[in-house]
C-alpha cells in the first residue's frame, strides 16, 4: 500500500489511495493516539466525500475512547479558598474542616465533575470525603528585622489541616452512601463509667474537717500569750537597750507590760516567745538581765 498526497482523494492504480495532506496529518495523529503502529488499509474503491466524513468520525470516536481508557473520573472542588483536582480514593490535606476522624463531609463547591463544567458551580454535584485525621502543618517562622533600630520580631505559625480521603463523586443531587463511624455512641457508653468513678471522690467528707478545725483555732491564735497585770501597770519598755517602739508595741499586745514580767520569764516562756514573736531567745535573755536591774 502506497500513500500519495493530493488536494482531493481519488483512485489511482491498484492498492494506492490518494489523500490530501491535511487529512493524512489528521489520520496520522489519530493513529499515534491509538498506539497502533499499523497503517490504514483501503480497498481499491473510490474514497468519496461521504466515506471521508465517516472515517473522520470513526477516528475521532476511537481517539476519545482511547484517551479515556484507564483514567478515573475527576472533579475540581473548592474548599478553604483553594481548588483541588480529586478522584475517588485520593487523599489530600485541606484547610481545617469541622469534624472528627471517621466523619463524612460533603464538599458542595464543585467547579467541574466529569464532562460537566459549572458556571461557576455544577448544580446538584457533590464530593463526599471521609476525615482521616486532624493535624497541623509544619511550623513556619516569620522573622523581621529593622537594621540599626535594635528591632527584631520572630513569629511561628502552624496551620491547622484536615486530611481527607475522597469516597464518592456525586451528581444529580445524590447523597453519600457511606455513613460516619458510630463513635458518639461509644462515648455515651463511656460517660456513665467516668461518672461512676468520680462519685467516690465526691462522697469523701474528711477533707472538710481540717478547715473547720483551723477556723476554730484562729481565735485562740489571736489571744495574747501572757496575761497583763490586773492593776493596769505599765513600764516604759523602751528603756531596755534593744527594745524600740515597735518591739514595745508587740510585747504589749502579747500581755508583757512591765519590767517584772520580763525578769520573771522562764525558759519555757522564753521558748514560746521565740516561736511566736520575731525575737530570739538570746535577745530575750539580754532583755531579762536589764529588766532585773530596772524592776
Amino acid at each position: 500500500m502506497r500513500w500519495v498526497t493530493s488536494k482531493s482523494p481519488k483512485q489511482t492504480a491498484a492498492g494506492t489511495v490518494v489523500l490530501d495532506s491535511v487529512f493524512v496529518s489528521f489520520i496520522s495523529s489519530c493513529r499515534l493516539a491509538w498506539g497502533d503502529p499499523r497503517p490504514f488499509l483501503f480497498t481499491n474503491q473510490t474514497l468519496n466525500q461521504t466515506g471521508k466524513k465517516a472515517l473522520v468520525a470513526l477516528a475521532t470516536k476511537r481517539s476519545l475512547n482511547t484517551a479515556r481508557r484507564g483514567k478515573k473520573m475527576f472533579a475540581v472542588v473548592k474548599t478553604g479558598g483553594k481548588q483541588y483536582r480529586v478522584s475517588a480514593g485520593d487523599r489530600l490535606k485541606v484547610e481545617k474542616l469541622a469534624g472528627e476522624a471517621g466523619d463524612i463531609v460533603e464538599l458542595n463547591e464543585v467547579l467541574m465533575i466529569g464532562d460537566q463544567i459549572g458556571a461557576p458551580l455544577v448544580d446538584g454535584a457533590c464530593v463526599a470525603a471521609e476525615i482521616v485525621e486532624q493535624g497541623r502543618d509544619r511550623k513556619v517562622i516569620a522573622f523581621k528585622k529593622r537594621r540599626r533600630q535594635n528591632s527584631r520580631r520572630t513569629i511561628g505559625h502552624r496551620q491547622h489541616l484536615t486530611t481527607l480521603e475522597i469516597t464518592e463523586l456525586l451528581t444529580g443531587g445524590k447523597k453519600p452512601s457511606k455513613k460516619a463511624a458510630t463513635k458518639p455512641a461509644a462515648r455515651k457508653a463511656e460517660a456513665p463509667k467516668a461518672e461512676a468513678k468520680a462519685e467516690p471522690k465526691k462522697a469523701e467528707p474528711k477533707k472538710a474537717e481540717p478547715k473547720a478545725e483551723k477556723k476554730a483555732e484562729a481565735p485562740a491564735a489571736g489571744a495574747p500569750l501572757f496575761t497583763a497585770p490586773a492593776g493596769g501597770e505599765k513600764d516604759k519598755l523602751t528603756d531596755i537597750k534593744g527594745i524600740g517602739p515597735v518591739a514595745e508595741k508587740q510585747l504589749n499586745e502579747q500581755g508583757i507590760m512591765t519590767f517584772a514580767q520580763i525578769a520573771a520569764l522562764t525558759k519555757a516562756e522564753i521558748a514560746t516567745v521565740d516561736e511566736n514573736m520575731p525575737f530570739s531567745a538570746d535577745q530575750i535573755t539580754d532583755w531579762q538581765a536589764q529588766a532585773k536591774e530596772k524592776a
